[in-house]
C-alpha cells in the first residue's frame, strides 16, 4: 500500500531575509558573547537596501526564466494568439463552475472550511473582461499571458491510495482504476521548458500500444493556457512530428472529453497537489462516463513533464 500526496500555502509564502542578513544572522550567536562591539559589529558592511526582504520568486533554477516568460515564447512558436488562450481561460471556468453546480466535484474535495467551492472559480468570466488585461510577464506589445489566462497560486492539498488489486478487494476496498501505463520525460528548459507533454504523451501512448482515439477522458494541466495549447498544436503537427516525434504524431486533442471539469485555470494550481487532483478527476471520470483508458500529462519545471494512462477498473 502506498499513500501519497502533496500541499502548498501559497496565502502564507516564507518570506527571505537578503543574504547579507542572512550571514549576519548565523554568526550572530558568537558576535553577541563579544558584547556591544560585537553586536555593532553585525551590522558592519550593510546596506540600507540589504534590510528589504527577498520576495518569492517562481524561476526556474538553470535559465533564471520565470516560467510565464518561457510559456509566452512557446506560444508565440506555435502560433497561439492572445484570443486563443482568453477564449480557453473563459472556457475553463465555465466548465469549472457548471462541474460544480452539477456535483461533480462531490466527492473529490474535503471541505476544511466550510465551503467546497473553489475561490478562483468565476462563473461569469467572459471575454470582453480579460481581454482588457495587461500581459503580466512579457511587458510589451507581444506578451499575451495575463493573469487571467495563467493558473493562480492557491493553497491546496491531495493525496491519492495506491494498492495491488488482491490488497484492496481483501480491505474491502472499491478500486477506482488501475495505474497502466506512465512516462516521464525532460525537454530543453531554456526552449521548451513546458512541452514536455507532448512528449511524455507521445512515449505514455507508444508504450501502452493505444492512439489518442483510444482515449476516453483525458486531463492536461493548465499551467498556462499558451502552454496549454502549445502543446495541443504540437501534438497535431505533422511538422514537428517529422522534426521531434519520429515521423509519428500524437494526434488531435477532443476537447469534448478533455478537461470538461475545468482545470488548473479555474480551481487553481497548489504545486504539490495538483498530481493527485489530476489523478483523482480521472479516475472518478473513467467510472461515471464509463469510459475504459484516461490519459492525464502534466508539464514541470526544469523541463520535465509526465504522462499516465488509467484503465477503468
Amino acid at each position: 500500500m502506498v499513500l501519497v500526496g502533496g500541499v502548498e500555502t501559497f496565502s502564507d509564502v516564507p518570506i527571505r531575509f537578503s543574504k547579507p542578513i542572512r550571514q549576519r544572522l548565523l554568526g550572530a550567536n558568537k558576535a553577541l558573547k563579544k558584547g556591544p562591539m560585537g553586536a555593532m559589529g553585525l551590522l558592519k558592511g550593510l546596506k540600507l537596501k540589504d534590510l528589504a526582504p527577498e520576495a518569492p520568486a517562481i524561476a526556474n533554477y538553470t535559465t533564471g526564466e520565470v516560467m510565464g516568460h518561457s510559456s509566452d515564447r512557446l506560444a508565440a512558436k506555435f502560433g497561439v494568439s492572445r484570443n486563443d488562450q482568453d477564449e480557453y481561460a473563459v472556457r475553463s471556468h465555465h466548465r469549472a463552475a457548471a462541474a460544480h453546480a452539477a456535483g461533480l466535484y462531490e466527492d473529490e474535495i474535503f471541505a476544511v472550511d466550510g465551503s467546497k467551492v473553489e475561490n478562483g472559480i468565476k462563473a461569469d468570466s467572459n471575454m470582453e473582461k480579460i481581454s482588457k488585461l495587461k500581459p503580466a510577464f512579457v511587458k510589451n506589445p507581444s506578451g499575451t499571458h495575463t493573469a487571467a489566462n495563467s493558473s493562480f497560486l492557491t493553497d491546496g492539498a491531495s493525496a491519492t491510495l495506491i494498492m495491488s488489486e488482491e490488497k484492496a478487494l481483501q480491505l474491502g476496498y472499491k478500486p477506482k482504476a488501475y495505474l497502466h501505463t506512465w512516462s516521464y520525460v525532460a525537454s530543453d528548459p531554456f526552449e521548451e521548458l513546458l512541452l514536455g507533454p507532448t512528449y511524455a504523451t507521445h512515449k505514455v501512448l507508444q508504450q501502452a500500444g493505444l492512439t489518442l482515439d483510444d482515449i476516453g477522458v483525458m486531463e492536461i494541466h493548465e499551467a498556462f493556457a499558451g502552454q496549454v495549447l502549445a502543446n495541443t498544436t504540437a501534438m497535431a503537427s505533422d511538422a514537428f512530428a517529422a522534426k521531434a516525434l519520429g515521423g509519428k504524431k500524437v494526434g488531435t486533442v477532443d476537447w469534448e472529453k478533455t478537461n470538461t471539469l475545468g482545470g488548473s485555470l479555474s480551481l487553481g494550481h497548489p504545486f504539490g497537489a495538483t498530481g493527485c487532483r489530476i489523478v483523482t478527476t480521472v479516475a472518478n471520470r473513467l467510472q461515471r462516463e464509463d469510459q475504459r483508458y484516461g490519459l492525464l500529462t502534466a508539464c514541470a519545471d526544469g523541463g520535465l513533464a509526465t504522462a499516465c494512462i488509467l484503465e477503468k477498473y
